[in-house]
């Protein structure tokens, strides 16, 4: 994949996962008692969700913003933390049915930001290493 196409796939990728995540964290940041109810129907307690909903939103900011390396990593792991996790709660409180197949496009967009922005490091690191 040639440098202008793996920027624009890396982009693509990026946005529409960070969109997706921020729009995500709305029922999340303020939880309506239908929200509560689907959580605490899959074990977990209300006070979790609101961190959640903080925690995507600064996960996509970071991922949207030029940042070190470090961070850029701490939040591409912590979005797939939330994203894997909420596919295991879900298939093990339902079952795997078409819920849990929905949340593996967002983890497969997730992957390709993430390879797409490794490889784009590589040549800006490769481009900036003095050679001796």
């Amino acid at each position: 994949m040639n440098a202008k196409t793996n920027k624009t796939v890396y982009w693509t990728s990026t946005i529409l996962f960070g969109g997706f995540m921020m729009f995500s964290s709305i029922t999340n940041i303020s939880p309506s008692s239908e929200t509560i109810a689907f959580f605490n129907s899959i074990g977990y307690p209300a006070y979790i969700i609101p961190f959640l909903g903080w925690a995507k939103i600064m996960g996509s900011i970071v991922l949207l913003t030029p940042t070190k390396f470090r961070i850029k990593e701490w939040a591409y792991a912590g979005l797939m933390f939330d994203l894997i996790g909420a596919l295991f709660s879900i298939t093990m409180s339902f079952g795997f049915a078409m819920s849990s197949v929905i949340i593996c496009f967002p983890i497969v967009v997730l992957l390709v930001s993430y390879i797409t922005w490794l490889r784009l490091e590589k040549k800006a690191t490769t481009l900036t290493t003095p050679t001796h």
